[in-house]
């Protein structure tokens, strides 16, 4: 078995992997619950790569994203219900379906229309997805935001899903003061000490917050991984900082800790165009 650019190389490797007499024990072994995690985490690595700009490592993690679908295929093969085709007649129709100003004869009109048109197609989708699944109950607006979606990422989608009928707030002033109103509760349920009440108004002002991302047009995924990444920064620092001062982190103290902190928050605050005040040329911080 050699490397190979072509899709059958693949398919043909992770059958083998998958064979009961000469495969790997491990491949064996999984099922499509067992392997789902590496799905969501392999979807993660991709957006890592793009967002740290390595289009190397890109390369190599849609190579290990693609695997994925490939590795699903191969277990659906074998139980009789779908294959690689499948997936990939299914997609290809999907896509021709959603687009009818480029494979048919609608106007293509602006973006925006184009998103109309999409998700009113969508709507059709879901409709009849429900009706081939029976039951009593009609169907949501809600129901195809996925459950399994990061929290944050999901509020975000479930509110701009009903924003679609104008269940919405009329403004993002609107917004910033539903914040300041869940932060009021959240301030009274800490101080009734009532556990219950903590959760569920945490979980209010963190659902307020992604609404407010989503009228601001910011992706809260997104900003919160870079704020994630500026504490990882921001905190090696004070830990370079004890090391220069010859002292434990341990042993610092909050005030000494914090005081590094606020050094390098002032510089960040400070730096314009990748410049520190003494006009050298600084990492983003």
């Amino acid at each position: 078995m050699q490397p190979s650019r072509d899709l059958s190389t693949l398919l043909e490797i992770m059958a083998r992997l998958r064979d009961p007499e000469t495969g790997c024990p491990w491949d064996i072994e999984q099922d499509f619950a067992s392997i789902r995690h590496y799905t969501i985490e392999e979807a993660y690595e991709v957006a890592d790569a793009i967002e740290r700009e390595d289009y190397e490592d890109l390369r190599d993690e849609l190579g290990d994203l693609l695997l994925q679908p490939v590795y699903h295929a191969q277990m659906a093969s074998e139980r009789g219900v779908f294959d690689i085709g499948d997936i990939i007649l299914a997609v290809t129709e999907k896509l021709i379906r959603r687009h009818p100003h480029v494979f048919g004869d609608d106007e293509a009109g602006t973006a925006t229309t184009s998103e109309t048109r999409w998700e009113t197609i969508k709507a059709a989708e879901r409709a009849r997805k429900a009706e081939r699944r029976g039951g009593d109950t009609p169907p949501s607006l809600l129901d195809d935001v996925p459950v399994g979606l990061p929290a944050l990422l999901r509020a975000s989608k479930l509110a701009k899903r009903a924003a679609r009928v104008g269940f919405d707030w009329p403004d993002t002033a609107s917004v910033i003061g539903k914040c300041s109103e869940e932060l009021e509760e959240v301030r009274e349920a800490m101080e009734s000490g009532n556990e219950r009440a903590q959760v569920e108004e945490i979980g209010d002002l963190l659902f307020s917050v992604a609404n407010l991302a989503r009228h601001a047009g910011i992706d809260p995924e997104a900003a919160l991984r870079e704020a994630n990444a500026k504490f990882v920064r921001r905190f090696q620092y004070v830990e370079d900082r004890c090391r220069t001062d010859g002292i434990a982190a341990e042993d610092a103290g909050l005030e000494r800790l914090d005081g590094y902190w606020n050094e390098i928050r002032r510089r960040h605050k400070s730096t314009l165009d990748g410049v520190d005040p003494s006009g050298e040329p600084i990492e983003k911080l």
